[in-house]
């Protein structure tokens, strides 16, 4: 069997092997990891929330907000929502955003109140110290100044329920406390913090609420606080649970929900795969009527395009929405479009008076120019759309530029063996790779 023709066989197998696992349809080989959709597709609620950054340095919002993004996929993720999406948009002149805000999508759950409670009120916990001017017996009527030591539950690395008093019947009934073990870097601001201020007092708060402001004795090493306000035993394992499953490094405001219905994003989700078919379909027919076997051998392609962007859907894994799917709808005519520059190219050749051997490897390098220059315009704009868009205009962007990176390679890798096989098996017949209403 001639080379081309048996690259082509193997990769046509390779190709439906991939589809065969991406799509699922056989029993005992199907994919392990479903494709993943959208609040807009799949339903489910839209949590936005508002970051308060007031007090933060703004070298630190940045980080700041990716703590705050990964304490919540934590506790979102404990409550065990499928597939839940948290993003973070950055307040400035290019989001046209005025405020931080987390974005928390919660895909299948359509009550709201579950949501926010699936989110749950994580506790903000703060060390801070008592300015000493503010205590002056002189002016009893000042209040007292804290500030901030930069030490917050951000640095909690896990946290315990203990017990305090009591002891052996003397001084009464023991009371429940919470024991906080800082991480390395929460160690050592602490060891810092109360190796320098040692007799003044270190204020505690939880959600900005005052809980106690033990004096400091001594400089603690090995980064373990103990938080005490008189809780009850429930309340103490509350608050240690919360902050093992993560303390908020800047205090959210819920600012907007929404919910979208299992109803409505199945029609959507519907709406997009029969859209994806057609397009296919159609396209396809066009390209069989216009070019014959070159026809024949872009729809072929086509469907290798189609083929690999769903498995890279699931091997990214890339969340699709309804904008998303738009963008690989679209992502369907520019596969095609290097194929039918190509196409033109090697027909011109010919009619030039070129042979079918000589046409084809000069059509694809004449080409080339156009669809790289054409293509790498597409891949800028989504990377634009993509850095600048919301959630729903980055779903558009990811999968448009995914979809004009995998053309590319389907039109000049893949339709190129394709062609060369089909010389082989139909030799010099010219007809046959030249438009059916073109002139012989």
């Amino acid at each position: 069997m001639k080379r081309y023709t048996t690259w082509s066989l193997i990769y046509i197998v390779i190709f439906a092997l991939i589809g065969v696992y991406t799509l699922g349809n056989i029993d005992g080989f199907k994919s392990k990891s479903p494709f993943i959709l959208g609040l807009d597709l799949a339903g489910g609620t839209e949590l936005v929330y508002t970051a308060d950054v007031a007090g933060v340095p703004g070298a630190e919002v940045g980080e700041r907000m990716d703590a705050l993004k990964e304490v919540i996929e934590r506790r979102v993720n404990i409550f065990g929502v499928s597939e839940p999406i948290v993003q973070v948009e950055q307040a400035g002149l290019i989001s046209g955003n005025p405020d931080h805000r987390l974005i928390v999508e919660l895909p299948f759950v359509t009550d709201i109140d579950e949501a926010v409670a699936q989110i749950g009120k994580t506790p903000l916990l703060e060390f801070k110290l008592i300015d000493p001017n503010s205590l002056e017996v002189e002016n009893p009527d000042a209040q007292m100044v804290f500030i901030d030591t930069g030490l917050t539950g951000r640095f909690v690395a896990r946290s315990q329920v203990s017990f305090q008093g009591g002891q052996q019947g003397v001084g009464g009934p023991s009371q429940p406390v919470v024991v906080v073990d800082f991480n390395s870097e929460g160690a050592d601001l602490f060891e810092e913090i109360t190796g320098n201020h040692i007799g003044e007092p270190l204020a505690i708060f939880l959600d900005g609420e005052l809980l106690s402001s033990p004096v400091i004795r001594d400089r603690i090493a090995g980064g373990q606080a103990v938080i005490s306000g008189s809780f009850t035993l429930d309340e103490a394992k509350t608050l240690s649970r919360d902050l093992n499953f993560g303390a908020l490094p800047v205090p959210i405001e819920l600012s907007s929900s929404q919910v979208v219905g299992p109803t409505l994003g199945e029609n959507a989700f519907n709406a997009g795969i029969v859209a994806g078919i057609w397009s296919i379909v159609i396209v396809a027919l066009f390209l069989i009527v216009w070019y014959r076997v070159p026809g024949i051998i872009a729809s072929l392609a086509l469907l290798v395009y189609v083929v690999l962007m769903l498995a890279l859907f699931k091997v990214i894994p890339v969340t699709l929405t309804a904008a998303g799917l738009a963008g690989f709808v679209m992502t369907i005519g520019i596969a095609i479009d290097a194929n039918i520059l190509i196409f033109e190219r090697v027909k011109e050749e010919i009619i030039n008076g070129k042979k079918v051997a000589d046409a084809i490897p000069e059509g694809f390098a004449r080409a080339w120019s156009s669809i790289r220059d054409s293509n790498l315009s597409g891949i800028l704009i989504s990377i634009i759309l993509f850095w600048v868009g919301t959630a729903g205009v980055k779903g558009f962007a990811l999968t448009f530029g995914l979809g004009t990176i995998v053309s590319m390679f389907s039109a000049i890798s893949i339709s190129r063996i394709f062609l060369k096989a089909a010389f082989e098996i139909f030799g010099e017949k010219k007809g046959l790779f030249m438009s059916g209403f073109s002139k012989k």
